[in-house]
């Protein structure tokens, strides 16, 4: 018996060693160390979060120049794989949604609450679905990037390769030289219509006015001419009637109602003679104004394209919705955080052998050079490569003739099997999630609400930002692969 009760202790003794060593080498995996270029560094471009390497890495438009540790989110409550923008930025944020934590240099991806920040990291991925960074190299990070800033969260060590294709944008140097002072002169014209379209309107509400007390004032006239006709028949009927005796006060009162009528009727008839005047006045008046109005929204949306062809554009192509989205940042800002994007250009797009998986690329123009733009790709889900997925994409001529001339280093082409997230909106440029990946850090929060109408319309000043919503996406689906439960909450 005491030789029975022994081995079992020893069994059990061992295997709590064995489930040890498994946690311990879950914990123990080389951590990547913060790393610095040895060169000068430029402007950050795009930053690569590895979820396997737990890593993540900043490149300017010659390479890399930043590398650093991160804590990504732990099972449950995983980073979505995928590809965003940074939508806004605080230097000391506290979570509404995980008890005031502080999360500072947050790096807002996503309106429902993934963002990159400073943070504790354990060598693990132990985040609720944000990417924590050390805190200093968060902070290093903060005073380099700008709203717009490529994230890519890459379920393996994805990285940039110099890369080039034919239906990449090639600007024209004529057009980009040409394009500030266009965009200045439309600005102008843009103005000197509101003003033409504003003074048109104060025209004619002062028309309006002269017009709106014609009917009454008419009324007014025709009753009184009705009166006086009446009084020159009674009289004429008096003077008819009339004897020796009373014929010449008859006739004077007849002469006294004729000359009255006389009057009344050519009151009535300059009245009704001004009133068509003061009509027709209105009426060119409210024609003006339709016209004026049409110029305004005409010059306003030339002089608008013309300041976002100053602007990197970006391109998002989904095989899922056979759809290509336009994204330029109009650096307006939202009163609730966050600027506004134009999302006005939405068209149909055909994709060779659609029922067959095309995978996900990020193409990027790194910087001008001889050709127009130098660029890179990477790819971060499986299907075809970077070159075969351009060559089944046909974009359309006329879109391309309307914004390749001008593009300009920071453009982008994404394309993928994924339709766009909810998640993109109004404030984001693109929010796309890799459906065969693991997200519960992203499908266990809270959708984004839409502002209401009457909000969005407000804020509208003519140049029409908001004809995005709700044409777009449709709901992200599962590709391929298992589903992913969320996880128990714990702490941010």
């Amino acid at each position: 018996m005491r030789r029975s009760t022994t081995l079992a202790l020893v069994a059990m003794l061992a295997l709590g060693a064995l489930g040890g060593t498994a946690a311990a080498a879950k914990r123990a995996r080389p951590v990547p160390m913060e790393t610095v270029a040895p060169r000068p560094a430029g402007d950050p471009v795009m930053a690569i979060v590895s979820i396997s390497a737990q890593k993540v890495t900043i490149y300017d438009a010659d390479g890399w120049i930043l590398r650093a540790p991160v804590s990504t989110g732990t099972t449950g409550r995983e980073t979505p794989a995928g590809v965003f923008a940074v939508v806004e930025k605080d230097k000391d944020h506290h979570s509404t949604m995980y008890d005031d934590a502080w999360m500072p240099n947050m790096q807002r991806i996503t309106w429902n609450g993934v963002a990159l920040h400073g943070g504790p990291l354990p060598g693990y991925a132990a985040s609720h679905g944000c990417v924590r960074m050390p805190y200093d190299f968060a902070e290093k990070l903060f005073d380099k990037t700008n709203i717009g800033l490529r994230v890519i969260i890459a379920p393996n060590d994805a990285a940039p390769v110099s890369f080039a294709h034919p239906a990449l944008f090639a600007p024209k140097p004529e057009a980009l030289a040409a394009a500030p002072a266009r965009a200045d002169t439309l600005s102008r014209e843009a103005a000197e219509a509101s003003r033409a379209a504003e003074e048109a309107k104060k025209a004619n509400a002062a028309a309006g006015r002269d017009t709106a007390s014609l009917t009454a004032a008419l009324r007014k006239l025709e009753k009184a001419k009705a009166r006086a006709d009446a009084a020159l028949k009674a009289a004429d009927k008096a003077l008819a009637a009339a004897s020796e005796q009373t014929r010449a006060k008859a006739e004077e009162r007849q002469q006294t109602a004729a000359q009255l009528a006389a009057d009344a009727a050519t009151a009535l008839d300059a009245a009704r003679a001004d009133a068509e005047t003061k009509r027709a006045a209105a009426a060119a008046a409210k024609d003006a104004t339709k016209a004026a109005d049409a110029a305004k929204v005409a010059a306003v949306k030339a002089a608008h394209d013309a300041k976002l062809a100053l602007e990197p554009v970006s391109i998002y192509i989904s095989r899922a919705t056979q759809t290509l989205y336009v994204r330029r940042n109009t650096h307006k800002p939202w009163p609730d955080g966050g600027e506004v994007f134009d999302a006005t250009i939405e068209v149909p797009i055909s994709i060779r052998d659609p029922d067959r998986p095309i995978g996900t690329h990020i193409f990027t123009a790194l910087a001008r050079d001889e050709a127009g733009l130098r660029w890179s790709a990477v790819t971060i889900d499986s299907g075809d490569d970077a070159k075969a997925a351009l060559d089944r994409i046909e974009i359309p001529p006329e879109l391309l003739a309307r914004i390749a001339p001008t593009a300009m280093p920071r453009s982008s082409i994404v394309v993928s099997d994924e339709p766009l997230s909810k998640e993109t909106n109004y404030r984001t440029e693109f929010v796309a999630v890799l459906s065969n990946h693991p997200q519960g850090g992203f499908i266990t929060r809270k959708p984004t609400v839409p502002p209401p109408a009457a909000a969005v319309a407000e804020r509208d000043d003519g140049e029409d930002f908001f004809g995005f919503f709700p044409r777009n996406p449709a709901t992200p689906q599962q590709r391929r692969g298992p589903s992913f439960a969320p996880g128990p909450r714990g702490w941010w």
